[in-house]
């Protein structure tokens, strides 16, 4: 399921799940968190996936349970608290938590067939507070409104043209930008990565943090949420009732 190789100081790890287009599972979430761990006298990392897709985003047998959704969170702020910079190299499809898992990485680098989306909506399900902040730094707010609220797909150069993905390439593009990141000063580059987290990312403050987290926590409640999983099992699309 991941598969860890080094290049010099650079560790590459590939999601290697091909068969279910690299799907996120509860089991894959623990070893991507497991990997970063075994990564740690990396000087940089670059994440990408094996076949056709980057990651397709949460494997649909698991995605509405909690366990699930307590993994991805863990593994994703994994990623973006690792003290290296991190690059993901997205040869494919991104969809969903597929999405969630690049914006997580310091830098994207886009193959031709990258595309990004994050259709929650179609399935009554919500990304947290920290994923649509991060996704509108990033992409600017209009993109991730057709992400988020349109369940737009981006193709590789709308992505580089909103600033979501910062170069064109493939996995030997990310690895040499990576490798020459390796001769930097790490304590600066941790340093630097905290202050823009720190800045552009802080705890909100406990009265909004707690009105987003329930209304958050409301979607994963609510009857859509059950009609979304009840249609998956019944082969149907969903009809939401926004109760």
């Amino acid at each position: 399921m991941i598969e860890l190789t080094w290049h010099d100081r650079v560790a590459v790890i590939t999601l290697d799940r091909p068969e279910k287009h690299n799907a996120l599972n509860i089991e894959l979430c623990h070893r991507i968190r497991t990997t970063l761990g075994d990564a740690r006298a990396a000087r940089a990392i670059v994440l990408t996936g094996n076949g056709r897709s980057f990651c397709s985003g949460a494997d649909l047998d698991e995605v509405y349970t909690a366990d699930f959704r307590d993994a991805l969170y863990s593994m994703l702020h994994a990623v973006t608290d690792a003290p290296v910079p991190v690059v993901a190299a997205v040869n494919g499809a991104a969809i969903g938590a597929g999405t969630q898992f690049a914006i997580a990485a310091d830098f994207r680098v886009v193959a031709a067939p990258a595309r990004f989306a994050v259709p929650t909506a179609r399935i009554g399900l919500a990304v947290d507070p920290w994923t649509i902040r991060r996704l509108a730094l990033l992409a600017g707010n209009g993109v991730a409104r057709r992400l988020l609220v349109a369940c737009d797909q981006i193709d590789a150069d709308t992505a580089l043209a909103c600033g979501l993905a910062d170069l064109s390439g493939t996995l030997e593009q990310a690895l040499t930008w990576a490798q020459g990141m390796i001769s930097l000063a790490p304590l600066t580059q941790a340093y630097s990565k905290r202050v823009l987290n720190e800045i552009f990312e802080p705890e909100f403050d406990e009265l909004l943090g707690k009105q987003l987290n329930a209304a958050f926590e409301g979607c994963w409640a609510s009857e859509d949420f059950a009609e979304g999983r009840l249609a998956r099992t019944e082969k149907r699309p969903p009809v939401f009732r926004g109760k």
